[in-house]
């Protein structure tokens, strides 16, 4: 049991941070190459990767998707899909594909001239499953080595942990002042129908 309960609380471990990661918005310091539009086909589980009505099922989607093509210091690329969030998960409430694909475009460099841009997106790059990162916003920088400091992130986490000891903290309340001194009679109860039952077979003895 107690592997069975270690398991279950590293996959729970992992799952969780899993769920951060994607959905937390990060920040990439990139030069903007190129941007295009491209259909896709979208069906199977890989659906959930992408914005959709019917993310998830087995349905196939078939839609136009813009994407940004990017490379970052180093010379690694990268590929950001340019959807809106909309009202659905995960909530950047995001309406401006349109002008978020004009600024991309605006913000095309060359290696002989480079300009440096962050991109804010959330989400992964996996090339066999064919998923991209959705870009949020992109603002100007100085230059490669230029950071962004995760306030969100960082506020977010920190009002995350104070919630869940607050909440832990009225359980351990309600627990004391409410399940503890049931559980109490309960028992002092079981205690006094055992006594009376072993009182009663020696009286019978």
């Amino acid at each position: 049991m107690r592997y069975v309960k270690w398991t279950f609380i590293t996959a729970l471990v992992l799952s969780v941070f899993g769920l951060f990661h994607y959905t937390l918005p990060q920040h990439d310091i990139v030069r903007i190459v190129n941007t295009y539009e491209e259909r896709q086909d979208l069906s199977g589980w890989t659906t959930m990767f992408w914005q959709g009505t019917t993310n998830g099922t087995d349905t196939q989607q078939t839609r136009d998707v813009q994407f940004i093509q990017a490379v970052f210091p180093d010379g690694d690329t990268m590929v950001y899909r340019n959807e809106d969030t909309g009202w659905g998960w995960p909530f950047y409430f995001k309406f401006d594909t349109a002008n978020l694909y004009t600024e991309a475009n605006d913000a095309i460099s060359t290696k002989a001239a480079p300009e440096w841009y962050s991109v804010t997106h959330y989400g992964w790059r996996n090339e066999i499953l064919s998923i991209f990162p959705n870009a949020v916003a992109i603002k100007p920088v100085e230059g490669p080595d230029a950071s962004i400091f995760p306030w969100f992130n960082v506020v977010f986490l920190t009002l995350l942990v104070i919630f869940i000891l607050l909440i832990r903290r009225m359980w351990l309340q309600f627990r004391e002042r409410s399940i503890d001194p049931l559980l109490e009679d309960v028992d002092e109860a079981w205690d006094d129908r055992t006594s009376g039952i072993r009182s009663w077979f020696k009286r019978r003895r």
